[in-house]
């Protein structure tokens, strides 16, 4: 009798499993095909993944693809959320400790983010606009009630706003910073993430901010994502847990992109 593999929990699932579930959490669905492309192996090795995956209510399979799992069982974003926890609060630390008060603030969406939310809770006089409905419900938890949510349509169980609304919501404000989450890294070290979506609102944001506060984990050093962000010179500065590998350092050093390491 050929004994089935013991269901993985968050911290055996290996760097492919865990991008996979990036994937599957950012669009809801994809395919195998997708995915095979997208880590450059077959169609079976991705099969076996998602089986695995699916043994520990990670995702639901599907015929041709995966899922999330049904019921929110385990939901990527609440595993996002046991990932680098002390990493995320010393990102939030140093976000708090270069956004002056009375600053006019964007927020993104992710649980980095939201732990830069939190502390920024207390600065005093932020003027802040967010397209995530998570970081609007940390400030209002927290008696902060005058926080602008824009428009659109949510996407995703973090409570992200995406959409036409949601980007001309944004057009009408100028912000001193626009504090953005990142789910990887291009080759030539530019952020990049997964649903096109949500990339054109960081870009709207972008586009009317002063500075960008970029914040990524230590776990995002090695991801790719689907689409660049924008150019990491765009960045005024990228935010980390940990120093960057060779290659990103070399990268960022060669675009003159800064980085701080919390």
């Amino acid at each position: 009798m050929v004994m089935s593999p013991s269901a993985p929990d968050i911290e055996t699932l290996t760097p492919r499993q865990r991008q996979i579930l990036d994937v599957v959490q950012e669009l809801g669905f994809t395919t195998l095909e997708t995915l095979a492309e997208r880590f450059g192996v077959s169609a079976q090795t991705v099969r076996r993944e998602i089986i695995r995956l699916q043994a520990g209510n990670f995702l639901q399979r599907f015929h041709g693809g995966a899922g999330l799992a049904s019921g929110g069982i385990r939901s990527a974003y609440a595993q996002k959320l046991t990932v680098s926890p002390h990493g995320k609060q010393r990102i939030g630390a140093a976000v708090a400790g270069i956004v002056p008060p009375g600053a006019s603030v964007f927020l993104d969406v992710g649980t980095t983010v939201e732990a830069a939310a939190r502390a920024l809770i207390n600065k005093p006089g932020l003027r802040v606009v967010t397209a995530s409905v998570g970081v609007a419900q940390i400030f209002c938890r927290n008696g902060v009630f005058d926080v602008v949510v824009t428009g659109g349509t949510t996407r995703g169980a973090n409570g992200s706003l995406v959409g036409q609304a949601a980007i001309a919501s944004i057009m009408g404000f100028r912000f001193d910073y626009a504090i953005i989450g990142l789910g990887g890294f291009d080759d030539d070290g530019a952020p990049m993430d997964f649903d096109l979506e949500k990339i054109a609102v960081r870009q709207a944001a972008i586009g009317r901010s002063r500075q960008v506060l970029a914040l990524a984990d230590h776990s995002k050093f090695e991801q790719v994502g689907t689409a660049r962000v924008a150019p990491a010179e765009t960045m005024s500065l990228i935010v980390v847990d940990a120093e960057p590998g060779p290659r990103l350092r070399a990268s960022w050093e060669r675009s003159g992109t800064r980085w701080l390491v919390a």
